[in-house]
């Protein structure tokens, strides 16, 4: 009676963090910038290395769900490795890449040269993992490539987290991969479903709504 009568719901959490790298401000602006404005003729591609996102097998077979009775599977899994990707955010469109190890920036990075123009500058908004040495290399040798780095605790400035979200959700999630083939056949007709008539994510706040209200 008296959760009914204010309102009172202690069932539901609700979660935040606040992020707090010293240069909040600036990566905010700079991001943002790129989705509402990008610069002539620049390529602005968010880029998620999602060593999360994994297709796993169980290791023994999962039972089906039946009358009173929850469908049952094993807690422990193999894995059959990670997916990253390049979401172009003007045409909605995808470069992925399946691989067994997730700490192969520099292999993607060779993927997105190959497939988009010469004349055109990539600009990746990446999270805040720390790129090798050798990718500092190859980055050097190859300056039309632009990095733009969000600030730390806020995977919410990427675009691509709702893409991959939609990859978890609707193949990963509840599915068995039992072999690597098998998984990077799913995946890649899943980027190229989204390709025959893909949809952009549209960024509409501005950089200074969103300080406005971490202020708040």
């Amino acid at each position: 009676m008296i959760r009914r009568a204010f309102e009172l719901k202690p069932h539901l959490v609700q979660t935040g963090k606040l992020s707090a790298d010293p240069l909040f401000i600036g990566k905010v602006r700079d991001v943002v910038g790129l989705y509402l404005n990008p610069l002539a003729k620049a390529r602005v591609l968010c880029v998620d290395e999602k060593s999360g996102m994994q297709a796993l097998d169980r290791t023994a077979a999962t039972l089906s769900v039946m009358p009173t009775t929850a469908a049952g599977r094993r807690h422990d899994y193999v894995r059959h490795g990670t997916t990253v990707a390049a979401l172009d955010v003007a045409t909605g469109k995808v470069i992925g890449q399946h691989r067994r190890r997730h700490r192969e920036f520099l292999r993607f990075l060779k993927t997105i040269d190959a497939n988009t123009p010469p004349e055109s500058g990539p600009h990746l908004v990446c999270g805040n993992h720390a790129t090798q040495t050798r990718d500092r290399t190859w980055l050097v040798r190859h300056p039309r490539f632009h990095l733009h780095f969000t600030p730390t605790g806020s995977s919410w400035l990427k675009l691509v987290e709702r893409w991959s979200a939609e990859l978890t959700n609707r193949e990963l999630r509840r599915s068995a991969h039992l072999r690597r083939r098998r998984t990077r056949s799913k995946r890649r007709t899943w980027i190229d479903a989204g390709h025959d008539a893909p949809q952009p994510i549209v960024w509409t706040e501005t950089a200074d709504e969103i300080l406005d209200g971490v202020k708040s």
